[in-house]
């Protein structure tokens, strides 16, 4: 049964809505999933407006990021890039050529294939990086400053365990389906 003190918020009102409404179903996973979207969501938007501050968008942030944790020569084809981002191969392109103009990204080709090319982080970039990295840190500290360190390993836990869940039940729902048809 939810929440309905007053302690309760729009989540809890949805889930006793639900239960109300459909009391031969148990809503309760709104509770979880829901509050995972509506967080998400939260922090994107204050991460938004920080990025905007520092003439950055998420997705920039996210290819630097990339770039700056995979060490020296800090740089990586956009293939790469898109594996271990957000982002798709054709976003990247389009990333990466906005950022090669702002002097974050320089394209360079191996001597050995010319064919390939790699996205590198300038002087410029790595500072930039750097700098905004530290603040995103300390933003995200800020953000999470209700929860004690034992809190925070605890939920940190629990959302791994729960991505694992939802991936397997997303591998079974595939099979399944390529199976059907």
């Amino acid at each position: 049964m939810s929440d309905t003190t007053n302690d309760a918020d729009a989540i809890d009102r949805i889930v006793a809505d639900w239960e109300r409404e459909r009391p031969d179903l148990d809503p309760s996973s709104i509770g979880v999933l829901g509050r995972l979207m509506r967080l998400a969501n939260q922090v994107r938007a204050v991460e938004s407006s920080y990025f905007d501050e520092n003439g950055l968008t998420l997705a920039s942030f996210d290819v630097l990021a990339n770039l700056r944790r995979s060490g020296p020569p800090h740089r990586k084809t956009a293939g790469e890039l898109a594996t271990s981002s957000m982002l798709t191969t054709g976003g990247i392109t389009f990333r990466l050529d906005r950022m090669e103009e702002q002097n974050l990204i320089e394209r360079v080709r191996t001597r050995e294939d010319r064919r390939v090319v790699y996205a590198q982080l300038t002087a410029h970039g790595k500072a930039v990086i750097d700098e905004a990295f530290g603040k995103h840190l300390d933003n995200q500290r800020q953000m999470l400053n209700g929860l004690t360190e034992s809190e925070l390993d605890q939920l940190a836990a629990l959302l791994k365990k729960a991505e694992a869940s939802v991936v397997a039940f997303d591998a079974k729902a595939t099979d399944a389906a390529g199976q059907a048809s």
